[in-house]
């Protein structure tokens, strides 16, 4: 049997910007990505603290080093510069194989830096 378990979770993000004009996702220093083990166009799920809304949506790499944090498209109205969220990822994985995994946890600290 299969399930679904955390794989990746980035805790506690700033958003940085909110770009409606854009084509969707979440926009995210490549840093925090690779720190999480996870890749550009990788389905996500983004929960905003501040409000309460929870959105699935997609990665795309940000600059190295930058801190940015991007709602993209109608994401965009899902959170506000300043607001704190939580950026998740599951994989489906063996039930006897998830027993004994561990998944890769991420605290940025001010500023989305490591």
């Amino acid at each position: 049997m299969d399930i679904e378990v955390l794989k990746s979770k980035v805790h506690r993000c700033t958003i940085t910007e909110a770009n409606l004009h854009y084509v969707g996702s979440l926009t995210l220093d490549e840093d925090i990505m690779e720190a999480a083990n996870m890749i550009e166009h990788e389905k996500i799920q983004v929960v905003n603290v501040n409000t309460g809304s929870r959105i699935e949506t997609y990665l795309i790499k940000g600059k190295r080093g930058s801190g940015v944090c991007c709602l993209n498209g109608p994401a965009a109205r899902q959170g506000s510069v300043g607001d704190i969220v939580i950026i998740i990822s599951y994989a489906r994985m063996d039930f006897e194989k998830a027993k004994a995994f561990q998944p890769w946890i991420v605290f940025p600290k001010e500023g989305n830096l490591l």
